[in-house]
């Protein structure tokens, strides 16, 4: 059982970032899908990490660089996995019109003004978020990076359970994702592993974050479902990044009040 539950994790780890996993590891639709509920520990590595990177390069350069140097540590862990679904949302959400023409887009590798801008804006205001972040204490912006990447990854995994999936499964690489649901058990268990960094803040105050981190997957949810019927792989990356950010700002907009 627990050797099951290690293939699981490193299963979720080889989907999501470029870490170097066991050759064991299995890639099978039943591990897929299983490996869901550890989506939100991927984000305690990708987390830790850019803090990690944060917390090194602050004793060298200033914290405007420092952070720059964490959002690199970040895409370079991931391959921009995220980040490049939220500019083929862009793309296509932006350039497209109708159902068909959005999806045609969004699978198109090109990537075109929409995507550059929002990518460009989005993290300007990653930025900028993280940088205020930091006059309250370097060790908000560690704190703060580690839950960020946890629960946006909780957050976005709930669309399986949520919302329909709008692509052929049969051609798509997230397939056993987007057609297996998680077990009340299991999604309980992620969600335990989305709130346990939040302990770092030691302010329950702060958990007050997770329900605004969950409105942007909502209003993210009733766009994509307005205008494709559901979801795809990429608006799964779109809703991660977009929540994250959402997370930066409801500390901000809290803190007053930790």
């Amino acid at each position: 059982m627990i050797q099951k539950e290690i293939r699981y994790f490193f299963t979720a780890l080889m989907f999501f970032t470029r870490i170097p996993c066991p050759p064991s590891t299995d890639h099978s639709e039943e591990y897929l899908n299983k490996s869901r509920k550890y989506f939100p520990l991927i984000g305690w590595i990708v987390g830790g990490i850019a803090a990690l990177v944060f917390w090194a390069s602050s004793f060298v350069f200033p914290v405007s660089i420092s952070i720059v140097l964490s959002m690199v540590a970040s895409v370079l862990t991931t391959g921009a996995f995220h980040e490049d679904g939220f500019t083929d949302v862009c793309d296509a959400f932006g350039g497209g019109w109708g159902k068909a023409q959005i999806l045609t887009i969004m699978k198109d590798s090109r990537i075109g003004a929409y995507g550059v801008i929002g990518m460009a804006l989005l993290l300007l205001l990653k930025l900028l978020a993280l940088s205020e972040m930091a006059t309250y204490g370097r060790e908000v912006v560690v704190v703060g990076l580690i839950c960020a990447h946890a629960v946006s990854r909780f957050v976005a995994s709930t669309f399986v359970h949520t919302h329909d999936y709008v692509q052929d499964l049969d051609l798509s690489k997230s397939k056993p994702i987007a057609s297996s649901r998680l077990s009340l058990a299991e999604m309980a268990y992620s969600l335990v592993f989305a709130l346990l960094p939040f302990l770092l803040f030691q302010n329950p105050l702060a958990l007050l974050v997770l329900p605004l981190a969950y409105v942007s997957k909502i209003y993210l949810g009733y766009y994509f479902k307005k205008h494709i019927g559901g979801y795809t792989g990429d608006c799964l990356g779109a809703t991660q990044q977009v929540s994250e950010v959402v997370f930066y700002l409801s500390i901000i907009g809290l803190w007053k009040f930790m």
